[in-house]
């Protein structure tokens, strides 16, 4: 998927706020991304209009071939629904729904029939088929947060996004759930973008990119927790 000069502008005339300024980027398949930088650099907009969430002012958002910026409400909202997944801090699971309820809800939502062999495959994957039977408030944190990356899943999207998806777990069951997404980004082909303000998340992914004031301003190969830190310290401490 990519970005092409993707501007998002929020309020008009002197109150306009360029949260996004002219972003260019491309996240290749089978890749794992970490976006950071300091609050309010636009990291969580610029997740927002790449995942088709809020559209752009101005530039292009591709998925899969598919320009997202001309689609209709109707054909945005099928193409979020098929082909891209979602990971968030909230885990927002139905508490009345069992675990593989809950996994099968996208395809229910849309009028496909899961199939219960697929719906435990991908708990499988994420090592909870034997919990399928029980409903969130019988899982910890990690377990819920595994059901919410089996779900997103289940439609086999061409790239998942994850919103802070450790922010609310402790250190052991984060870095559990972060090796399960690198698995999926080695192992299966799975594109995944991350938004984090976590160095030890971020040196899971393959790179992270570096946003302050709406536009990148750098990015890092091959990131360990220790280079990110240091990177982060000095966007930080860099003057407005």
């Amino acid at each position: 998927m990519s970005l092409r000069s993707v501007s998002r502008v929020f309020g008009s005339g002197d109150g306009a706020v360029n949260a996004l300024d002219g972003v260019s980027l491309a996240f290749p398949r089978a890749s794992f991304t970490a976006v950071m930088g300091p609050s309010g650099s636009g990291k969580s907009t610029l997740l927002q209009c790449a995942a088709g969430l809020d559209r752009p002012t101005s530039g292009t958002v591709t998925v899969g071939g598919t320009e997202l910026t001309g689609l209709s409400e109707t054909r945005l909202t099928l193409l979020r629904r098929d082909r891209i997944g979602f990971v968030f801090q909230a885990f927002n699971l139905l508490p009345s729904l069992t675990a593989e309820q809950n996994v099968a809800l996208p395809l229910r939502l849309a009028r496909r029939r899961p199939a219960r062999a697929q719906v435990r495959e991908v708990l499988e994957r994420v090592g909870l088929a034997e919990r399928a039977r029980h409903r969130p408030s019988e899982l910890s944190g990690g377990q819920q947060q595994r059901v919410a990356l089996a779900r997103a899943l289940i439609t086999r999207p061409d790239v998942l996004f994850a919103d802070e998806p450790t922010g609310a777990l402790d250190s052991g069951t984060g870095r559990e759930v972060l090796a399960m997404l690198r698995r999926m980004v080695d192992q299966e082909g799975q594109t995944v973008v991350m938004v984090t303000h976590d160095p030890v998340a971020a040196s899971y992914a393959d790179r992270v990119l570096f946003l302050v004031d709406g536009r990148v301003s750098g990015e890092l190969a091959a990131p360990t927790a220790e280079s990110v830190a240091a990177r982060m310290t000095r966007l930080e401490a860099a003057p407005c």
